[in-house]
């Protein structure tokens, strides 16, 4: 009877060993989990990252295209002030009408300044 009672002990031992690391595993499995949950969210705020810079470079490259536009804006009236003047340094020596050349300098004073 004591070799009996010695092998229940011994059985009950092997099962609270393998009870203990069966606990061990399932704690090891928890760690993981949450560091993966941990990588996960990292990822998740690099996205976010990445997509702020990319709205970011979206709005940079729309206020280019503003400026360019602006850019060309101001060389169109530079253009148009140059022929205007050239226009009006030689309206005396085109043969038009008195009204015509009038209106030419009311043209050219209305982009002046605008």
């Amino acid at each position: 009877q004591l070799q009996l009672q010695l092998q229940l002990q011994l059985q009950l031992q092997l099962q609270l060993q393998l009870q203990l690391q069966l606990q061990l595993q399932l704690q090891l499995q928890l760690q993981l989990q949450l560091q993966l949950q941990l990588q996960l969210q990292l990822l998740l705020q690099l996205q976010l990252q990445l997509l702020l810079q990319l709205q970011l470079l979206l709005q940079l490259l729309l206020l280019l295209q503003l400026l360019l536009q602006l850019q060309l804006l101001l060389l169109l009236q530079l253009l148009l002030q140059l022929l205007l003047q050239l226009l009006l340094q030689n309206i005396h020596s085109i043969p038009t009408h008195r009204a015509l050349s009038f209106q030419l300098v009311y043209f050219y004073i209305f982009i002046i300044k605008s």
